[in-house]
């Protein structure tokens, strides 16, 4: 995937990084977003689980949650969170 330049630019001249440092920054941000809407709410509801909360709170929490990420997803009722989950 081709990094932007312009924020390449920005990073190494706001940061000191080198240019490879900050390739390899952004490539790493890149690759963190890149996770799925599905994989992100099956993820987060194994982790939440496993803390014990149930599912109303975590479908709530992981809808919230959704709707914050960088490249937001679209609103997903209880039901479709639960449907990523359970099939």
């Amino acid at each position: 995937m081709p990094v932007d330049e312009a924020l390449l630019a920005h990073l190494v001249a706001t940061t000191g990084m080198s240019r490879a440092e900050a390739e390899r920054v952004v490539e790493d941000v890149v690759a963190f977003h890149r996770e799925s809407v599905e994989a992100f709410v099956r993820r987060r509801h194994g982790e939440l689980k496993t803390y014990g909360a149930k599912n109303p709170e975590i479908f709530a929490r992981v809808a919230d949650e959704l709707a914050s990420r960088v490249v937001a997803a679209p609103p997903l009722t209880e039901r479709q969170l639960r449907r990523l989950v359970y099939g």
